[in-house]
Parts: structure tokens; C-alpha cells; sequence
């Protein structure tokens, strides 16, 4: 029987962890005596960083610590592998595969985003060429749920509830004083606003909600942004403003690029971004006659273990599982998805689609799920994202503080 290996890659989520425990299991199960993970994804494993996982995952106990620890165990990296026909190439590709015929592997698993199913769209397509016989399948992961092909991303559901949650809480911080206030939370998504869109799970019958949504999806005009502002507030004194950090102008720079911050490039051409509602809540200031304030959720809408969502972490675990169901079962070069079958009740299965239908691809929220002067989200979208945040899965508390596994530095 062929061994096993794993890897983490892109941004971390609250729920990465148990699908990576959903792969070790499930090809446990299925006879691979040793089942790798790889440290710091591929690029760590081109340095020969990679462990068993046995030897760390040592009890159901672990495995249990595992699925509610986020982050990402095994470690992540944004490493991009060269296109294959590129110069200097085949010696990253056959080094990779040499590594992998080393430790006997007969079944390649990678959980990530968009930029990590590139990894496994070109080691499926050298594969190919060279004629392996390693299977290699993507596990869906990404908070921005912006991966084509299934209807959402294990990760996002959480990121989602958590933005619900403390945006409630804002909203109540926000009026406690009764003076005109402006509060903007900078919420992450680069192209795809889908986590920002979640700002619109805080109103309900105890809650108002939000003011504003803005989303990448649309152009965004600062003096049209501070107009709408100043009319919101003539009817309403604290006023918040739920905002993606990329929202773009129409000539499709980023509005956080106007401040004049310096922006670091990955590997991958994605330029960090980062102060957007210091931006805008200091034009508005300027403008107005008001107190405002900025707020970047930052990390912690990703990391938030103690609020994930047991429909998350659910099928976090399951798409781990059904990855190593179709590598076991011959499937090579595809991405396990996730397809709902209803809402009431939620019903959702899992599906293999082409990876090469996916990699590099972004899924945008849709425009009819936004309303006409592009401020808030129709009921479309709320559900569609309510029944991806329900229930919840309390950590092992320890003294008061939840339990968490992980791997020590080297």
C-alpha cells in the first residue's frame, strides 16, 4: 500500500485543521501505513520538512484537539511552483517527485485556496507527462470562499459567524453615547466580498444592523462614499460601515494604495493590503463634522476558534475524507466541492471537479444579491449564508482558556 502526504497552504482558517484530520483518518483507514505532513507546504517540503503524522497525532484525543485548533497545523506558505514549461522548472518538478517516490507516496493532498489548487493543477499536469501514478487532489479551503466550482469553502462559514458576531457587538458599542459617531470595519476579501457581505448576518429583530456594505464587487467613489455618509447621518447619529479592505476605484486601484502605505507582494502578485477604513474614517473626518473610528478585524476573523461553526467544521472534516475517498478510488488532478442539496432543512454532499476549472479562478458575490444603490445585501444572500453558520463547537477549555495542539518551531 502506498503512503500518504498532506499539506497546508495560503491563509490559515479556524477550520483548516480538521480537514487536514479528515485526510489523516481517512487514509488511515484505507491502509496507508504512513500518512506525511508536510511542513510549511510545498515550499518546506522542497527543503525536505515533513513529518509522520503519527508520530504527533499519537490519540483520538489529539485528533479532537486537532479539529478544533485553527490555524494551520502542518504550518502554510505562499510558494508558487514556476509554470512547467518554464526555464529551470523540470529540476523543481522531477525534485518534488523524487522526494515523493522516496517516502513511497501514492496519494498527494493539498488544502488551500486558489493559489494552492495551482499547485495541484501543475503537479497533476507534470504527473501526467512524466506518467505517475500519484494521485493528486485539492481539499477546498479559504475564508473569501471564493473558489469556483463548489458552493462554499470550509473556512468561510466561520469567518462568517464571526463577522455576524462582532458586528452586533460594535453596533451596540456604537451607540452608547448618543453623538453622531462613524464607525468603518475593515473586513478582509481582496477581489470577492463575500466575508464583508456577512456584516448583513448581524440584523435581526434585536439588532439594526449595519449602515453600509461596500464590496469589491462594485466601484467604489470616495466623495459618492462620504455623500452617502453625511445623508445617512442627518436621520441617524452613530452610523457603521462595514467595508472589504479591496474595494477598488474605477480605474482599479485599490482605495487603502490613496494613503500612500507601502504594500508588499507575494509570490503571487497579491499586494498585502491594509488600511482602507483608516482612510476612509480620516475622510470622513475631514469632511464632516463628526467623530470616527477605524477598525480592522485583521487575523481575527480567520483564527476564531471559540466561535466556529459546527456546520463548518463538519464539513471541513468530510471534505478531508472524500479527497482521500477519490485518490483511493483512481481520481487524480481534481478538487473535492461542496454542492447543497437544500436549505430547509440544509442538506449539503460533496462532488470532484477538474482542477483545472477551478485554479486561478475567483467566484464573485453576485450583484443581484445587492441591492439598487449597492449599500446593502438582499435576502438572497442571507440564505444562503445562514445555514453555513449554525451551531457551534465549544473548545476544550483548560483553566479557563481552550486546548490547542501544535507543533513546536524548529
Amino acid at each position: 500500500m502506498k503512503n500518504a502526504i498532506v499539506g497546508q497552504s495560503g491563509g490559515p482558517t479556524s477550520v483548516i485543521n480538521s480537514s487536514l484530520a479528515g485526510v489523516y483518518e481517512a487514509a488511515k483507514s484505507r491502509g496507508s501505513e504512513h500518512v506525511y505532513g508536510m511542513c510549511n507546504g510545498i515550499q518546506g517540503f522542497l527543503e525536505e520538512r515533513y513529518i509522520d503524522l503519527s508520530t504527533v497525532l499519537k490519540n483520538s484525543m489529539d485528533i479532537e484537539l486537532l479539529k478544533r485548533t485553527p490555524s494551520s497545523f502542518l504550518g502554510s506558505c505562499r510558494y508558487k511552483l514556476p509554470a512547467i514549461e518554464a526555464e529551470g522548472a523540470k529540476e523543481v518538478y522531477d525534485r518534488i517527485m523524487s522526494l515523493l517516490d522516496k517516502l513511497n507516496i501514492g496519494y498527494f493532498f493539498y488544502i488551500g485556496g486558489n493559489d494552492s489548487m495551482d499547485t495541484i493543477n501543475k503537479l497533476a499536469a507534470y504527473g501526467k507527462e512524466i506518467g505517475s501514478d500519484i494521485r493528486f487532489i485539492g481539499v477546498p479551503k479559504t475564508i473569501d470562499n471564493d473558489l469556483t466550482a463548489t458552493d462554499h469553502t470550509p473556512g468561510y462559514g466561520s469567518a462568517a459567524k464571526y463577522i455576524g458576531v462582532v458586528m452586533k457587538e460594535i453596533i451596540r458599542d456604537a451607540t452608547v453615547y448618543g453623538t453622531k459617531y462613524v464607525t468603518i470595519v475593515e473586513i478582509m476579501g481582496r477581489n470577492a466580498g463575500w466575508l464583508t457581505a456577512a456584516a448583513a448576518l448581524a440584523k435581526d429583530e434585536d439588532c439594526e444592523g449595519v449602515d453600509m456594505i461596500c464590496l469589491p464587487e462594485v466601484p467604489f467613489n470616495v466623495d459618492r462614499f462620504v455623500e452617502k455618509v453625511r445623508k445617512m447621518q442627518e436621520n441617524k447619529k452613530s452610523i457603521v460601515i462595514a467595508v472589504s479592505e479591496g474595494v477598488k476605484l474605477e480605474d482599479g486601484r485599490y482605495v487603502c494604495e490613496l494613503a500612500d502605505d507601502v504594500h508588499a507582494v507575494d509570490a503571487f502578485g497579491h499586494k498585502s493590503l491594509t488600511g482602507t477604513a483608516r482612510f476612509l474614517a480620516n475622510t470622513v473626518a475631514r469632511a464632516m463634522d463628526t467623530k470616527t473610528r477605524c477598525i480592522e478585524l485583521s487575523t481575527l476573523q480567520r483564527c476564531a476558534a471559540h466561535l466556529t461553526s459546527r456546520t463548518d467544521i463538519t464539513e471541513a472534516y468530510q471534505v478531508g475524507g472524500a479527497a482521500v475517498k477519490a485518490a483511493f478510488e483512481g481520481h487524480t488532478g481534481e478538487m473535492v466541492a461542496l454542492k447543497r442539496i437544500s436549505n430547509a432543512p440544509y442538506q449539503c454532499t460533496t462532488e470532484l471537479h477538474p482542477i483545472s476549472e477551478i485554479a486561478n479562478l475567483e467566484k464573485k458575490v453576485p450583484l443581484e444579491w445587492v441591492n439598487e444603490d449597492h449599500t446593502q445585501m438582499k435576502q438572497e444572500f442571507i440564505d444562503y449564508a445562514l445555514p453555513l453558520i449554525q451551531a457551534e463547537l465549544t473548545p476544550i477549555y483548560i483553566s479557563g482558556l481552550p486546548h490547542h495542539i501544535y507543533m513546536p518551531e524548529n
